[in-house]
């Protein structure tokens, strides 16, 4: 079947199996590798995207169901050679060990600092409750997404 999905901006059609999931949807047709596949049981979080400015795991969404939103990965936090606040956030305190679960994160704060631009520690805490790290222990990323809500213009 094709679909046209519109990603980080920009639309991009294909000619795919109805059972492909947007995660190697992604990855093998497009080339965007930001999103990481980790689990294949949608418990770790490291495929999330965007999609209209919600978190989803994209290990669960059919690509072809993914037609009828606007998706952002990884790639599309950094606008004209600027990061995201977020993104910067991860950079100053230190957000990231291995770097394999921070697409996920990156994705999952900025759509929290999105909805609640000050949240407190215990809503950061919850909102990337989600995703699993199996190196830092939360501290720094909650110290990043911290970090970017105190400075949303990076």
């Amino acid at each position: 079947m094709q679909v046209t999905v519109s990603i980080n901006g920009q639309e991009y059609t294909r000619d795919i199996e109805p059972r492909l999931l947007l995660v190697h949807f992604l990855r093998d047709e497009l080339g965007l590798t930001g999103t990481h596949w980790g689990c294949d049981t949608s418990n770790c979080g490291t495929c999330v995207v965007l999609m209209n400015g919600e978190p989803a795991k994209s290990c669960t969404v059919l690509a072809a169901t993914a037609e009828r939103y606007e998706i952002t990965t990884v790639e599309g936090l950094e606008r004209d050679g600027v990061l995201d606040p977020v993104q910067e956030g991860f950079r100053e305190k230190h957000g990231l060990q291995c770097g394999f679960c921070t697409s996920g994160m990156l994705l999952t704060a900025r759509a929290l600092l999105d909805r609640n631009p000050d949240p407190t520690d215990d809503e950061i805490r919850v909102a990337i409750s989600g995703q699993i790290c199996r190196c830092t222990g939360y501290a720094t990323i909650v110290r990043s997404i911290r970090w970017a809500a105190e400075h949303p213009d990076g």
